[in-house]
């Protein structure tokens, strides 16, 4: 079972708030204990409370005084340097926080930019509806796209090297037969290989699969499916 996450402000019940005060006060002189006693530095704890008339000090009065004498005897710069109180606190919070959201905003443009991209691709939709304000961001997007385009088309370059490596290894110690045919030019052989781009469907749109098995499927990155309109047989989507 999921704790309860906690909300930080002033707990109003009296009952509560002392409650609350022991439980987290003992965590903390918890906390202190295991810092010091695992990473071997030097710590003390001074809590003050309205339930009691004395501090409480952790290790001990005399091992306080020493943290906080060597402390007192750094300058005021090292004092500060890394010293924070509850504004200062939330401050780095509040913009840890605009950081990320920040991050995560470009994150999403890039994504809506891409599908876009890709739905110009697959003639559903039309450069009419881009905003030139995101060329800059469309810019960034297509260029990933081709270093991923390019990065495939040599892994597929080179895996065909090793391939044509072997079946060269294979065939010299194949030994050869008399009467065997030659192929026959023209048909499904090379010359009437589809080689061109435009010739070789890619990706699957609407209901059937268009995909050739030409190779071209492993190259071009399409991760998403459009209902695809052939503009120059059928109107654009209503």
């Amino acid at each position: 079972m999921t704790r309860k996450k906690v909300t930080l402000a002033y707990i109003t019940n009296d009952s509560e708030r002392k409650a609350s005060f022991k439980k987290r006060k003992k965590g903390l002189i918890k906390k202190v204990n295991e810092l010091s006693t695992l990473c071997d530095v030097e710590a003390c704890a001074i809590i003050y409370s309205p339930y009691d008339e004395e501090p409480e000090v952790w290790p001990s009065r005399q091992g306080a005084e020493v943290v906080l004498a060597r402390f007192m005897n750094l300058s005021e710069m090292d004092q500060t340097r890394k010293m924070v109180n509850q504004e200062s606190f939330t401050r780095q919070r509040i913009k840890k926080a605009e950081e990320q959201l920040h991050r995560i905003r470009k994150e999403n443009k890039h994504k809506e930019l891409e599908i876009f991209m890709y739905k110009c691709i697959a003639s559903v939709a039309s450069m009419d509806d881009f905003d030139v304000r995101d060329a800059k961001e469309m810019r960034w997007v297509v260029n990933q796209t081709l270093r991923t385009i390019n990065s495939k088309m040599e892994a597929l370059k080179m895996k065909g090297d090793d391939q044509q490596h072997q079946t060269v290894s294979e065939a010299a110690v194949v030994p050869s037969f008399a009467g065997v045919v030659a192929p026959q030019t023209g048909g499904d052989n090379m010359e009437s290989f589809p080689w061109n781009l435009a010739d070789s469907p890619i990706v699957a749109f609407g209901g059937g699969s268009t995909s050739t098995g030409h190779g071209w499927d492993d190259v071009l990155p399409y991760p998403y499916t459009f209902n695809h309109v052939d503009p120059c047989t059928s109107a654009a989507p209503s």
